[in-house]
């Protein structure tokens, strides 16, 4: 390669080749270092001026920098070329269609006792029901005591409530709200009463933490046949018109006459839930005067409601957070 001052314009033409022949940023980056690099051909130069006689140096620099100032420039314009072939390279590699619909991103979906609490609950409403909603932790009054059940009864055993301090309970139904409804007010009234409850109980079929849906009504002249009537309409819009009611006679501290529901299903009778007459003294526990008033009530669980509308054979299935099965509802 040429060296000296006197070969600068050859210098320049070798180094503005090597640019052009440069098929590769790097190996563009690369040819630059040869001519402007720290050891380059061109800084040679500029570190040789030094030892001219000072008349020259003045000269020879400002050649030698504006030589140096060319090349750059060159390899500047010759960089930003190869960077946009490189850049359609890429382009055409990952070509994008932009005709072809777009990704539908997954979207998740309203849990199955959700559905089924909101089709419940719409039923109710169709029928002028309206939603009433009372506190998780209650008082032993409106979860045993206003609700007719006295303290020797079985279901304030600890196996079956969870007691907490200051005399309170996690509620273990829904039956609280009715009397908090009730109470300060005269009917005619209709109410539902939806929500999580609390017992000591657990396998394929419970869980301590469920829901429940309570319904009540309170009216003059009210029979046990108005009762069965709403509950056989709102089996037929649960489970479709061939579903079939039977009622069996049973006992609730807080309904007289009470009776167990069960529904058929697949060739067998399945416990759905209670319900029966309010019994007077819960009447008169919330003000309202028993002789002129009656009034039904009934309860049952929205999570079995679920499981069976769903066919889910664990009621673990519906609160474990598994993914896999609730995508499948």
């Amino acid at each position: 390669m040429p060296t000296g001052v006197e070969n600068l314009g050859q210098l320049e033409s070798q180094a503005r080749a090597a640019l052009e022949a440069a098929q590769s940023v790097q190996a563009l980056t690369e040819a630059r270092a040869r001519f402007l690099g720290r050891k380059g051909s061109i800084s040679s130069l500029l570190r040789g001026i030094g030892a001219l006689d000072p008349a020259e140096r003045g000269r020879v620099g400002q050649a030698v920098n504006a030589s140096k100032q060319r090349i750059d420039e060159h390899f500047q314009a010759r960089r930003r070329v190869l960077e946009a072939a490189d850049q359609a390279r890429a382009m055409e590699r990952q070509a994008l269609d932009v005709t072809l619909p777009g990704l539908v991103p997954p979207r998740g979906h309203l849990h199955p006792v959700t559905l089924i609490e909101r089709e419940m609950t719409q039923f109710f409403s169709n029928l002028g029901f309206s939603i009433e909603l009372g506190p998780e932790v209650e008082t032993e009054y409106y979860n045993f005591e206003a609700l007719n059940i006295p303290a020797d009864h079985p279901s304030r055993d600890m196996q079956d409530t969870f007691f907490v301090e200051g005399g309170h309970v996690l509620r273990t139904h829904t039956s609280p709200v009715q009397i908090r409804a009730m109470s300060g007010r005269q009917p005619p009234f209709r109410f539902i009463a939806p929500g999580r409850v609390f017992r000591h109980d657990s396998d394929a079929t419970h869980y301590p933490m469920f829901h429940q849906l309570e319904g009540f009504l309170v009216d003059e002249r009210v029979t046990f046949g108005d009762l069965k009537g709403v509950l056989y309409a709102f089996a037929h819009q649960l489970m479709g018109p061939e579903v079939k009611l039977r009622f069996r006679a049973h006992f609730f501290p807080f309904t007289e006459p009470s009776a167990e529901m069960d529904f058929s299903w697949r060739g067998d009778w399945l416990e759905w839930g209670g319900c029966g007459m309010i019994h007077p003294r819960v009447l008169e526990n919330c003000g309202i005067d028993s002789e002129r008033y009656q009034g039904f009530a009934f309860g049952m669980g929205i999570d079995r409601t679920a499981m069976l509308r769903f066919g889910i054979p664990n009621i673990h299935l519906l609160f474990d957070g598994d993914v896999r099965v609730l995508e499948q509802i």
